[in-house]
C-alpha cells in the first residue's frame, strides 16, 4: 500500500510539472501581490502560487479599490444596481428634492452618481427645471426615472 501511495504521488508531481509546461502564457491569477512577485513566470504551477500568495495575505480587494497591485481601479464606486436600489427605495423623497432642487435625497444621489461637487448645483438645477421629463406620471417606475436623469445628463 505504501508503493501505491508513494508512485500516486510521483505520478501526480509528473502531471503538474507537465501540466506547467504545457500551460505557458496563461494569465489567469488576477490581480494582487501574487501577480507581481510571480510577474513574468508562466506556467501552471506560477499561477497556482500567485493566486495562492493573493488569497494568503488578502492584498486583491485592496488593489482593485485602491487601483495598486497591477489592478485597475474601477471607474465607478457605485454599481448601477446599487444607484437603481437607492432611486426604488427613496422615489417620493427624491421626488421632492428634485422639485425644491435641493435637499439630503437628491445630494445622496448626486453622490452615488459620482457627480462633480463643483457641479452639483447645475445638476440640481437641471432636474429641478426638468422634473416632469423625470416623473413622467404618478406610476413611473423607478428604472425610468434614473434613466430619464441619466438622460439629461
Amino acid at each position: 500500500m505504501k508503493k501505491f501511495v508513494s508512485a500516486a504521488f510521483l505520478v501526480g508531481l509528473i502531471m503538474v510539472a507537465a501540466s506547467a509546461v504545457s500551460a505557458a502564457n496563461q494569465k489567469n491569477t488576477g490581480c494582487g501581490l501574487g501577480s507581481l512577485v510571480m510577474q513574468g513566470n508562466d506556467g501552471l504551477l506560477f499561477q497556482v502560487l500567485a493566486v495562492t500568495t493573493n488569497g494568503t495575505f488578502g492584498n486583491q480587494t485592496f488593489g482593485i479599490t485602491s487601483g495598486t497591485l497591477n489592478c485597475d481601479k474601477p471607474n465607478r464606486f457605485a454599481s448601477r444596481e446599487q444607484i437603481n436600489h437607492y432611486v426604488a427605495d427613496n422615489m417620493d423623497n427624491l421626488a421632492n428634492d428634485i422639485a425644491k432642487g435641493q435637499g439630503e435625497y437628491l445630494n445622496t444621489l448626486a453622490v452615488l452618481m459620482e457627480v462633480p461637487e463643483g457641479t452639483r448645483a447645475n445638476f440640481y438645477a437641471t432636474l429641478q427645471s426638468n422634473f416632469s421629463r423625470i416623473y413622467t406620471s404618478a406610476e413611473v417606475k423607478s428604472i425610468d426615472v434614473l434613466t430619464n436623469i441619466e438622460t439629461l445628463m
